[in-house]
C-alpha cells in the first residue's frame, strides 16, 4: 500500500529512552539535538509537532551520576523529579537554538477521565501550537501510581493523540518495527510492513521484553498504534537510529510498521 503523508499536518511524535540514551544509560546528547533540530523543522514547514518524551528516570540517574535506576517505585518517582527538569533543560536549549520554545506538560490518567480537565488540555495545546510553542508531554511519574497511572508513553502517545485529533502518529524506538516474531530471538523474523486489519491484531509475539532503560515493548507499541488507528489517525513504529527517519516517513518511504487509519 502507498504511502502518503503529504497531507498530515498535524503530528504527534513519541520518542522511547532508549532511543535518548546510550547502552551504558548516558544521554545521547546527539539524537536529542537531532531530533529537536527536525521538530523545528517540522514547524518552519507550517506543520505542528507534538513530543511525547520519555527519559525523565534516566536523566534523573545521570543527573545523580548513579550506576543504574532503582528497583523501587518511590526511588524511580525521586529520579523522576530530577531528571524531568533536567531533560526540559537539553530540550529547551536545543530548541531555543532552532528559534523555538518548549512547553511541558506532565499528565496522569484522571486528565482523560475527567471531562473538564481533558477539555482544559486540549485548550492548553491549542493555546501552545498558537504561539508556535512545542509541547512536551510526558506522563507524571513522580507521583503515577497504579490508580492514576497511565502505564507507559507508548499507551499515553496514543491517548494524545486522539485527544488533539492528529493526523499522524509515529512511535520511535530502538525497534525496526513490528516483527511477525521477536527478532532478538528468532533469524527468521519477518517485519510487518503494513496493517490494514484492525479487528483481528497484528498476529506476532507479543511477549518481547522492553529495554533494560525503558518500560514499554512491543505490544504496547501495537496496542497504542491500533487504537490511534481505529480513531483515523494513521501510525508508523520505526527505529530513531536512523537519524533521518521522520523525514523518511513523511516522505512515504516504506519505513517501519504502518498502521493504517480507519476512515473517519
Amino acid at each position: 500500500m502507498k504511502r502518503d503523508f503529504s497531507a498530515v499536518k498535524r503530528i504527534v511524535i513519541k520518542v522511547g529512552t532508549s532511543s535518548l540514551t546510550y547502552p551504558n544509560g548516558k544521554l545521547n546528547l546527539h539524537r536529542i539535538d537531532r531530533l529537536s533540530r527536525d521538530l523545528c523543522d517540522l514547524e518552519n514547514q507550517g506543520k505542528e509537532v507534538v513530543l511525547v518524551s520519555s527519559g525523565a528516570i534516566a536523566a534523573g540517574v545521570n543527573r545523580l551520576h548513579l550506576p543504574k535506576k532503582p528497583d523501587y517505585v518511590s526511588g524511580r518517582q525521586a529520579m523522576a523529579c530530577v531528571g524531568q527538569s533536567a531533560l526540559m533543560e537539553i530540550y529547551n536549549k536545543c530548541f531555543a537554538d532552532y528559534g523555538y520554545n518548549a512547553g511541558q506538560l506532565l499528565l496522569t490518567k484522571v486528565v482523560f477521565d475527567n471531562p473538564e480537565m481533558k477539555q482544559n488540555f486540549q485548550n492548553t495545546i491549542d493555546e501552545m501550537m498558537h504561539y508556535n510553542v512545542i509541547p512536551v508531554i510526558n506522563e507524571n511519574d513522580s507521583i503515577s501510581v497504579d490508580e492514576i497511572k497511565l502505564g507507559d508513553n507508548d499507551n499515553l502517545s496514543s491517548l494524545v493523540a486522539r485527544l488533539v485529533n492528529a493526523d499522524l502518529l509515529i512511535l520511535l524506538s530502538d525497534i525496526d518495527g513490528v516483527y511477525d516474531k521477536d527478532p532478538k530471538e528468532h533469524d527468521d523474523a519477518k517485519l510487518i510492513s503494513t496493517v490494514t486489519d484492525l479487528e483481528n491484531g497484528v498476529k506476532c509475539e507479543a511477549n518481547a521484553k522492553a529495554s533494560l532503560l525503558g518500560t514499554g515493548g512491543i505490544y504496547t507499541k501495537i496496542t497504542a498504534c491500533t487504537n490511534a488507528a481505529k480513531a483515523g489517525i494513521d501510525a508508523v513504529v520505526a527505529n530513531s537510529q536512523n537519524l533521518n527517519v521522520i523525514y523518511d516517513i513523511l516522505e512515504g518511504q516504506k519505513v517501519g510498521t504502518y498502521f493504517v487509519g480507519a476512515k473517519k
